[in-house]
């Protein structure tokens, strides 16, 4: 159960962090709930995928990979979108694959 629980309210956290601004700006209620998901499920693909790619980079990677159809959608409506989506999602990714790296080594 914790495998579950850890990575979900990490998403959680991270979910928050990344629609607070989309809130302020009053973007689309449907964008907003496509954020939010995206950001809580993210973690636990980061957490329980095993590849060979560092640990300081696989959060980023993961989610800037993931991002990819969302980028694809967003460019046919605002193109000056894209790098800020792909950028945050880098940062929040790499967050989340240091605190699944320093979360591993606590335990």
């Amino acid at each position: 159960m914790k495998n579950y629980l850890i990575p979900l309210l990490i998403g959680t956290t991270a979910g928050i962090i990344d629609i607070l601004p989309m809130i302020k700006q009053k973007l689309d209620k449907y964008s907003i709930r496509s954020a939010f998901a995206y950001h809580l499920i993210m973690p636990l693909i980061v957490f329980h995928l095993e590849t060979a790619i560092p640990w300081w980079i696989k959060g980023g990677l993961v989610y800037l990979v993931c991002s990819v159809p969302i980028l694809l959608l967003v460019a046919n409506d605002d193109k000056k979108s894209i790098p800020i989506i792909a950028v945050t999602s880098v940062i929040i990714g790499t967050i989340v694959g240091l605190v699944f790296r320093f979360w591993v080594s606590w335990q």
